[in-house]
């Protein structure tokens, strides 16, 4: 990818990277563990937009995010990131997998970075889908428990 523009945004340590095919974001999420990596979020789309203002992040189409220390990628149409408050938005398709193959589908997504809660809606008249791998000799958890 090649670079075009960096810039910071807030205390949330956001890097904006265009690239001349799509956009990809680095989001840095508060964080509490030794490193500082624990927390990098990768946003593909095309195309994004951040007010400095607000504090809100928006990608748009094709939306990929990628949370490698969760072990989760999601798809969407679209995300926005609140970077005040932490949140994370995603609608449209939404689509999360987890690296043990654990699964949530649904229309749309809010995942609080810093209670790691999500809250999941169906489409109008349809129902939100989860799959869960159950180890006897783990704990059960859920397509966004770490």
């Amino acid at each position: 990818m090649t670079v075009l523009h960096r810039s910071l945004l807030g205390c949330a340590g956001l890097v904006v990277a265009l690239s001349a095919a799509s956009m990809a974001q680095e989001l840095r999420a508060p964080l509490e563990g030794p490193s500082a990596d624990d927390g990098l979020i990768t946003i593909e789309s095309d195309s994004q937009t951040a007010d400095n203002v607000t504090g809100v992040v928006t990608a748009i189409g094709n939306v990929r995010i990628v949370y490698p220390s969760r072990g989760m990628v999601a798809t969407s149409r679209q995300a926005q990131y609140f970077s005040r408050e932490g949140r994370l938005v995603l609608s449209g398709d939404v689509d999360v997998v987890q690296e043990d193959g654990s699964s949530l589908r649904a229309e749309r997504v809010t995942y609080d970075l810093e209670d790691e809660r999500a809250f999941a809606m169906p489409p109008s008249g349809g129902q939100v889908r989860s799959t869960m791998i159950l180890r006897p000799d783990q704990p059960a958890q859920t397509p966004l428990t770490p």
